[in-house]
């Protein structure tokens, strides 16, 4: 296989949430029943059922009859909005953000882990990398020919912490890695990250000069009133070698809009508006009006919208609890469980496939965020209450029927 084969064969899209639809059965040699119920897609959220921040629609068609100055912006986005953003991300943060040259809008949260990506690595260069982790952070140190190292995230084994492996992260960075690529909260087993833990990450950052990338994009749905540490707003950190994403796709269920936001260091973010002018141009001009509703929510509306996600998460939790042979840490922020299940008779590949036939559910499977996680499975718990209830008892039909 030619290198560039080999590099997008690593991106294998297969499992990625919507791409269901794609996975054939017909390796599958056991005889399938279905079970009754609705179907539900748990690898990604469902805004019929969270809808959207109120008024979007009418400020996207203000955006439009505004006309060219909307639809053409500069690269890196409408100044007017990116000044409305900096104030926001500044206040929720705590770190100062200049709208000028520190805040880059992008077709989504995804668009900026591309072009920070883009930004700071080459070929051969080392990127850390938590596993289990966001999916597309191995791919994308794939694509850009970096050279992964995984550092492990124990996170059955404290209930205080996230329960990343710090010795493990400064023998990375001793030897020669560049960037440590991370999502705090983490996808997918929804764990928070201590205050020390930011504060170790950031003191190891400077001291041995790596970039950081980190992915907050559920920092605004915590629950349980758990505190939040923001990286680039510790005193330990060189925030010239930091960029932090984060976006209004999931809590705020502007997924369809594609917008997202990086903010942090100016020499990067320069580097990503040069590669978003040849990759995308832009984020489109009429959506990012839309982002004069994020943090400027109906009073009271962010709030229900945790409770209603922390009331699934608890129904959810209690239920794979009850069952002899699964295990889940409950989601401290964010929509997604990660749960392990007992081994089976066929494949997690197989099971994948059968549960979506066979009892109308979809999950994203747990080898798509690291190897060792074989037995789990991640879903995004942002659907109709009880749907999504029913559902997991479909999932845990299914397993009981499967298991060795």
């Amino acid at each position: 296989m030619s290198s560039i084969e080999d590099k997008f064969a690593k991106l294998n899209a297969e499992f990625a949430p919507g791409q269901e639809v794609r996975q054939s059965i017909d390796e599958v040699s056991i005889e399938i029943d279905k079970i009754p119920g609705t179907s539900v897609d748990f690898s990604h959220g469902d805004i019929d059922a969270h809808a959207p921040i109120p008024g979007s629609i009418e400020v996207f068609n203000e955006g439009f009859e505004v006309g060219g100055a909307q639809a053409y912006t500069e690269y890196r986005g409408s100044l007017e909005i990116r000044e409305y953003l900096a104030e926001k991300l500044t206040n929720f943060t705590g770190w100062q953000i200049k709208a000028d040259d520190q805040l880059l809008i992008t077709p989504g949260t995804q668009g900026a882990l591309f072009l920070a990506m883009g930004a700071l690595v080459s070929r051969g260069d080392k990127v850390a990398i938590v596993e289990p982790d966001y999916f597309a952070n191995r791919k994308l140190v794939h694509f850009f020919d970096g050279e992964l190292v995984p550092v492990k995230l124990d996170y059955y084994n404290t209930d205080t912490r996230a329960g990343l492996n710090l010795e493990e992260l400064e023998a990375a960075f001793k030897n020669g890695v560049k960037t440590f690529l991370f999502s705090n909260p983490n996808n997918p087993t929804g764990v928070i990250y201590s205050r020390d833990e930011v504060k170790k990450i950031a003191e190891l950052a400077a001291q041995y000069n790596v970039s950081v990338i980190v992915d907050e994009l559920y920092s605004r749905q915590l629950f349980d009133e758990r505190d939040y540490t923001h990286l680039i707003a510790q005193d330990e950190i060189n925030s010239d070698n930091v960029i932090t994403i984060i976006g209004p796709s999931k809590t705020e269920s502007l997924s369809g809009y594609r917008l997202g936001v990086a903010f942090g260091s100016p020499k990067i973010i320069e580097r990503m508006e040069q590669l978003q002018a040849i990759v995308s141009l832009r984020a489109s001009g009429y959506n990012q009006r839309v982002l004069k509703l994020w943090f400027d929510e109906p009073e009271g509306w962010i709030e229900n919208r945790i409770k209603d996600h922390q009331a699934i998460r608890d129904d959810l939790v209690s239920l794979i609890n009850t069952q002899d042979g699964f295990k889940v840490r409950p989601t401290e922020a964010g929509s997604y469980l990660f749960p392990e299940f007992p081994k089976l008779k066929v494949s997690l590949s197989e099971f994948v496939k059968i549960l979506r036939v066979k009892a109308g559910v979809t999950v994203t499977p747990g080898s798509e965020f690291g190897p060792g996680f074989e037995n789990s499975f991640r879903v995004n718990f942002s659907q109709d209450h009880q749907a999504s209830v029913d559902a997991m008892k479909r999932i845990i039909q299914v397993v009981e029927e499967l298991r060795q």
